[in-house]
């Protein structure tokens, strides 16, 4: 009940704010806007919320996918980092340089060329005189950013939190109207559950409302091992014997404790807001809790994202022994649909014309 009156005090703002963003919108539709588009293929990975439907895992999928047969660029605005302008990326930037996500793709994906940038068709002509070799550039949460005309659109929308259900900022999370789908080649529906059904997935079709023309897939997390955050190397093996204390900053961790609690003897979970940069005040607390904490097998257990915010207090940790272990995610789909999303990837490369 407290929700729903939350949501109607904020309609008004909602609405005004959906105005505002669909006049945007419409000067794009009418060509008094255009868009760029470039002698590169380009992919766009995105969603209509706020933060929370796995864009990150989706393209570190694209990457490990494409990565072995095609030089691959991946660009970014670089969310809350302390610079500005257009950067490439290296593996001893801080995510206070260029952001976590593109750090995070960086130190991952060594042979990847990764920049960060405000204004993306700056960027783009940018990365292209950087390395003339680049033959696809994956747009990281470029949904919303009509300036660049990407060859490929994939959205992104969670199971449990579809758009079809949400609101306009700031009663609800949605960045546009809902509408705004059908802009879409392909729907992604992210963090699925272990098993989903025919008959769910045709009922959430039908829901969103496909169309003609757009493709549609259903994908879910599988966790590998994590690994200790100082060296990389060693890992351990999740199971019920462990103790967890998650620190995490991500949109939407419900997936993730859950996944947690089914797999672990006991999880402390220490939450803060999406892309939050851990003070010293913080990782000290984090301490203090873990510290406290029964057991003999514990662990703090963390997000790829998350840990090189945390890497910024490397030396506290390592000063205080403190076990910090990152939890990786990858992408899988259900109904043996990897292929056809993989020939969907394909037949885009295949096709594109300048």
């Amino acid at each position: 009940m407290q929700d729903l009156v939350y949501k109607l005090l904020l309609a008004p703002f909602s609405l005004l704010y959906g105005i505002g963003v669909g006049l945007r919108n419409s000067l794009y539709h009418l060509g008094l806007l255009k868009g760029a588009s470039f002698d590169i293929p380009t992919i766009s990975v995105g969603n209509l919320t706020v933060g929370g439907a796995g864009k990150t895992p989706h393209v570190e999928y694209l990457i490990l996918f494409l990565r072995e047969y095609i030089k691959v660029g991946t660009l970014s605005r670089g969310y809350k980092r302390k610079t500005k302008g257009f950067l490439t990326v290296q593996p001893n930037h801080t995510a206070n340089d260029v952001g976590d996500e593109p750090l995070q793709f960086k130190r991952k994906f060594r042979d990847v060329f990764v920049a960060v940038a405000e204004d993306r068709t700056f960027a783009i002509p940018n990365m292209l005189m950087e390395d003339p070799h680049l033959q696809v550039v994956l747009l990281d949460d470029a949904f919303q950013h009509l300036a660049v005309n990407p060859g490929l659109n994939i959205l992104l929308t969670e199971y449990d939190y579809p758009f079809t259900r949400d609101y306009l900022l700031p009663s609800g999370r949605l960045r546009e109207w809902p509408s705004a789908y059908t802009r879409a080649d392909i729907i992604i529906v992210s963090k699925c559950p272990d098993q989903v059904s025919e008959e769910e997935k045709v009922a959430l079709i039908k829901e969103i409302g496909l169309k003609p023309k757009q493709r549609i897939y259903f994908s879910y997390y599988t966790y590998q091992d994590p690994y200790y955050l100082m060296n990389g190397q060693q890992r351990i093996t999740l199971d019920d014997s462990w103790d967890v204390l998650l620190v995490c900053a991500i949109a939407r961790s419900e997936y993730l404790i859950q996944y947690l609690k089914a797999n672990a003897n006991t999880v402390i979970v220490k939450e803060f807001s999406d892309h939050h940069l851990f003070t010293k005040q913080e990782v000290g607390n984090v301490k203090g809790i873990f510290e406290d904490m029964e057991g003999r097998k514990k662990i703090i257990l963390t997000t790829e994202k998350d840990a090189v915010r945390l890497d910024l207090h490397r030396e506290f940790l390592i000063q205080h022994q403190l076990p910090v272990f990152v939890l990786p995610a990858q992408v899988a789909f259900h109904f043996d649909d990897e292929e056809r999303f993989r020939q969907d990837i394909i037949q885009f490369m295949m096709n594109f014309k300048v």
